[in-house]
């Protein structure tokens, strides 16, 4: 894992979809989880979203907090 992805989390927007604009970070369970189900995209955008259902999934979202205060 590239340590900047965890603040990628906090920076980057979803491009598209339901959610689109909203901060990775803050993308609901069941989004990620769907994904997590059905596949996630390809590149970049897949695997921060893949770290962000694994951070979720293990109920660490707070580790990401100090981050956003940057």
């Amino acid at each position: 894992m590239d340590p900047e992805d965890l603040q990628r989390l906090v920076t980057q927007t979803m491009p598209y979809g339901k959610f689109k604009g909203r901060l990775l970070a803050d993308l609901p369970a069941h989004y990620l989880a769907w994904f997590a189900r059905e596949g996630f995209p390809q590149g970049q955008l897949g695997r921060l979203l893949a770290l962000m259902h694994e951070i979720d999934h293990n109920n660490l979202r707070s580790l990401l907090d100090p981050l956003r205060q940057r």
